[in-house]
């Protein structure tokens, strides 16, 4: 008969080797490893998908800068654990290179959206740049855009047939860092760089009426008003003036047709042409050089000129992301060099 082991053994239970189970905690269940599981990162891209699903449907409606960043620290950091645990970066230069490229990525991308700026801006044609519009920007963005000015000198912009725009050229005017004033052509693609903002034109332009405001008491104002883009809105060229406690009405008519749609042309200034300035007390339409008064004062039609629009970018990590990315994808080439240089792709 056989003999069956006793349920009250004396045996004592095997007993891992020393430092074994220090091991396992460290491996398998210490905060670290917890940190750069896989699951966690399964995670960190799933509600970063979430993220730009919330801010490609927002569509500009809400701040993208707190969706974004959360999941890319929690990525970070799930990376920046993996790294530390895992022995086979350690032991593969290569491979510890691209993750750490890949670390520097996701952190670069969360400090751009935090310290990024965008915005708008139109300037008249021998004016200076004074204010932004529709300005985005991130929570730890500086102050240093209050000190960016330049100067709008004048452009030309060339169209193709069927009003399709081609080159735009825009003579811009500035002061370096030294204060010594600097010239530059820029364009949509060719920016003007100050202090880190790169500024470019857009297809956003037009005319703007030059007025001169003379009060019954104070000093005389020069001051120009823009009319909406053209061509875009070539058929409603008016818009409002506040001056002062009032606001008039202005309208520009110009004579004939500047830019022929079934053939090239370029961007000039009207011929012939007046404006139509409505008042809570009169309607008057004037021509470069008279005036129409108001009970507070006189306005002086000066002449027409034209204003360009901007699109003004700031993002100190752009050419940090590019090295990056580039030592990310040096660094997997030469993992994989490495890998499969030693042997055949194919046994003989």
């Amino acid at each position: 008969m056989a003999k069956y082991p006793s349920m009250h053994s004396d045996v004592p239970p095997s007993i891992p080797p020393p430092g074994e189970a220090e091991s396992a905690a460290r491996n398998g269940q210490g905060p670290l490893a917890v940190l750069a599981s896989l699951r966690l990162t399964l995670v960190s891209l799933v509600l970063l998908l979430g993220a730009v699903v919330y801010i490609y449907d927002a569509a500009g409606e809400a701040d993208a800068t707190l969706p974004l960043v959360l999941p890319l620290a929690l990525l970070s950091s799930n990376l920046l654990a993996a790294i530390v645990t895992n022995k086979a970066f350690h032991r593969q230069l290569p491979l510890l290179m691209f993750h750490l490229a890949l670390l520097a990525i996701i952190v670069l991308v969360a400090a751009g959206r935090l310290t990024y700026l965008r915005a708008t801006t139109e300037v008249v044609s021998g004016g200076r740049h004074l204010a932004m519009e529709r300005v985005e920007a991130g929570p730890w963005h500086g102050g240093a855009k209050d000190a960016m000015t330049f100067e709008n000198l004048g452009f030309t912009i060339d169209y193709r047939p069927g009003l399709r725009r081609d080159a735009t050229v825009n003579r811009v005017r500035w002061r370096d860092e030294n204060g010594i004033p600097q010239t530059a052509e820029i364009g949509d693609q060719m920016p003007l760089v100050i202090r880190g903002y790169r500024i470019y034109t857009s297809s956003n332009k037009g005319f703007a009426a030059l007025f001169r405001w003379e009060p019954l008491q104070g000093e005389p104002e020069l001051g120009s008003v823009n009319f909406p883009g053209y061509p875009l809105h070539r058929d409603d060229q008016s818009t409002t003036w506040r001056l002062g406690a009032d606001e008039l009405r202005v309208r520009l008519n110009i004579r004939g047709q500047l830019i022929d749609p079934g053939a090239a042309g370029s961007f000039r200034l009207p011929g012939e042409h007046d404006v139509t300035l409505e008042t809570p007390w009169r309607v008057a339409t004037l021509k470069p050089g008279e005036s129409v008064p108001i009970p507070s004062g006189r306005v002086v039609y000066v002449g027409l000129t034209t204003w360009m629009g901007y699109n003004i970018f700031y993002d100190w990590t752009m050419p940090w992301l590019l090295a990056a990315c580039a030592l990310a994808v040096l660094a997997l080439g030469w993992h994989f060099w490495r890998k499969f240089a030693a042997k055949p792709w194919q046994a003989a």
